[in-house]
């Protein structure tokens, strides 16, 4: 995958507001060792600020309520299946800025009602990782001129 690479959109979008390695999703080696050692609570509080109007969704990913959130930003590291959730969802997130090219643009189609997804919001599709994959396919589309 050559994520953060292709045009630089990453570099000004949601990866400058996180602390994690850009190596996190271009090298499944990388990726996987930090989901078995896990995702600091820190690094999702970075994740909640730096995509504060999509709070919600992160509190589903840690099976919380969003007023519950806040718990888990001490923790040392979250589980696997928290951890991976999380990156996954940051990785789809990054991979529609590398699409449109532009945060404002991704986040935008990102909540919008959109047809071949049955007029669903792709965003409420994020909380698992069949959702997250229909979401995926469809961006892959996009960029190969498939959709509009």
């Amino acid at each position: 995958m050559e994520l953060l690479e292709r045009n630089g959109a990453s570099r000004k979008g949601i990866m400058n507001k996180i602390d994690l390695p850009r190596e996190l999703y271009s090298d499944p080696a990388v990726y996987i060792q930090a989901v078995r050692e896990g995702i600091s609570g820190q690094v999702l509080r970075q994740v909640v600020q730096a995509l504060a109007d999509d709070r919600e969704i992160f509190a589903r990913l840690m099976e919380t309520n969003s007023s519950d959130l806040h718990r888990y930003y001490t923790r040392k590291s979250l589980g696997r299946s928290q951890s991976e959730n999380l990156l996954d969802t940051l990785k789809l997130y990054i991979e529609a800025e590398e699409v449109f090219g532009d945060r404002e643009v991704a986040l935008e189609w990102l909540h919008v009602e959109v047809p071949a997804l049955s007029g669903s919001r792709p965003v409420d599709l994020f909380d698992t990782f069949a959702g997250r994959g229909i979401v995926r396919q469809i961006l892959r589309k996009i960029s190969y001129g498939e959709f509009s």
